[in-house]
């Protein structure tokens, strides 16, 4: 595989093989050969005849797949220097927020039990509503992403992502999760998805911690069934309306107006729920 030696993808390649083939040998000529940079690389592959989309003036280090695109090497190397989106030929999957149309993209996203199902009432698979959100938000410069990343090797790396598609899914899904999820439920999922995504960073997919979260996870998207219409404007999403036959919402129970919820209840729950209060200022006072 071709890894710099800096990277996690060599981690991750290199443990999933551990798991299912540990006897396979690995080749990483980057690591084992006296390749100095991505300039020798190109010399390698030049007098081999093998073909580049790059040249030395572009060579940014780029990985792209369905889900996004990354940008890596020369001026961005250094935080410092600010990533020209307005630069031709370096957005590949959309436009700059700056570049975007002055009118308002409306898309309304379906979920059944957390999967994305259909996009404006048309039903697809996942990967066709990837490129249809792919397609809306890069239009609308969704997605852009100018992060440092703390590498599991140790040391920090910059990066700009261009991920439209996943952006609006991750912001629509949210948005369904917040009527859906009860509040104990919705806070343990927020802390597990830091450990989640640590796990998968550092490379252990195949684990037995990481298929134990996702059938936490899994739980939880019981009840994420629903719709959400999200507003895109030159780089923003502007959540503009969730509804769900799922939903725990009760306009009845939060309104302003009269409802059927009797107030006289939170007197004695903020006298049970304050007790220890008020038992420490009692000891403070010597009144114990």
């Amino acid at each position: 595989h071709g890894c710099t030696g800096k990277g996690n993808d060599q981690v991750r390649f290199e443990l999933a093989i551990k798991r299912f083939a540990p006897e396979m040998t690995i080749i990483a000529p980057w690591r084992e050969w006296d390749i100095k940079g991505r300039d020798e690389e190109i010399d390698y592959a030049e007098a081999h005849k093998v073909p580049l989309k790059i040249s030395r003036e572009t060579n940014y280090s780029k990985d792209k797949n369905l889900w996004h695109l990354s940008h890596e090497g020369l001026d961005l190397e250094d935080p410092a220097n600010e990533p020209q989106y307005e630069k031709e030929g370096f957005l590949e999957m959309g436009v700059s927020p700056v570049a975007a149309p002055d009118k308002a993209t409306y898309v309304t996203i379906d979920f059944e039990k957390g999967v994305p199902v259909a996009v404006d009432g048309e039903k697809m698979k996942a990967s066709d509503i990837i490129r249809k959100l792919n397609k809306l938000g890069g239009e609308n410069g969704i997605g852009l992403l100018d992060i440092v990343e703390n590498r599991l090797v140790g040391m920090k790396d910059r990066g700009v992502y261009e991920t439209p598609g996943g952006t609006i899914l991750y912001k629509a899904h949210e948005c369904l999760e917040m009527i859906t999820v009860d509040k104990d439920t919705a806070h343990m999922k927020s802390k597990l998805a830091v450990d989640f995504a640590d796990l998968v960073y550092n490379g252990k997919w195949f684990t037995p911690l990481r298929e134990a979260l996702s059938a936490f996870a899994d739980k939880t998207q019981e009840h994420v069934t629903g719709s959400v219409k999200l507003k895109l404007y030159k780089g923003n999403m502007i959540t503009a309306s969730i509804t769900s036959p799922e939903s725990l919402y009760s306009e009845e129970l939060v309104t302003f107006n009269e409802s059927a919820y009797d107030q006289t209840n939170a007197t004695g729950f903020i006298n049970l729920w304050g007790l220890p209060d008020t038992v420490l200022a009692l000891r403070e006072q010597g009144k114990l």
